[in-house]
């Protein structure tokens, strides 16, 4: 499972029409700013709802794992969140976390035969991770994943700005 797979876009994730978005999610559920605010904000109550029920269950969302809930009002059915490392420099095992929410979410996916999935900058913003990093280790930790979930035929990365979409762009097409 190579490029073929993988497509970078530049845009408004909670306009994707896919089968599932990733929310970069908080380890609370209970929304925030950035992608996490524009989520919960374009989708509508049943998703913090659906975050609150999860937080009654099971308190929250470990960083480097993913849950998964209703789209809400998204034109996606599915909202997946995945909670990303905040950046301390890189010696706090930041790299393997933020693969993890990567793979989580795919397979997250998988078990819901899903065939399309959109991915946000995880941990990019307010959380300070290095983008050019990010990038690396999104698209690997993707690949990865992808192999063990046949069900999943595309996976957008949908970048807010322009430098990370540059950065996707450039990865995608091996410069």
């Amino acid at each position: 499972m190579t490029g073929e797979h993988l497509q970078v876009v530049h845009g408004d994730i909670t306009r994707m029409e896919v089968d599932a978005i990733v929310n970069a999610a908080n380890n609370g559920l209970l929304g925030g700013g950035g992608v996490d605010g524009a989520i919960h904000g374009a989708g509508g109550p049943s998703i913090m709802a659906a975050c609150r029920a999860i937080r009654d269950k099971q308190g929250g969302c470990p960083t480097g794992e993913a849950v998964i809930t209703t789209g809400g009002l998204l034109p996606a059915p599915y909202v997946i969140h995945a909670v990303g490392p905040v950046w301390h420099g890189g010696a706090q095992n930041e790299d393997a976390q933020l693969a993890s929410a990567y793979r989580s979410a795919i397979r997250l996916a998988a078990e819901h035969n899903l065939r399309t999935v959109a991915f946000p900058n995880i941990s990019t913003g307010i959380y300070g991770f290095p983008r050019e990093r990010a990038v690396d280790i999104a698209i690997a930790a993707v690949r990865e994943a992808l192999a063990k979930a046949p069900s999943i035929e595309q996976v957008t990365f949908v970048c807010f700005d322009d430098e990370n979409f540059r950065l996707y762009r450039d990865r995608l097409r091996g410069n």
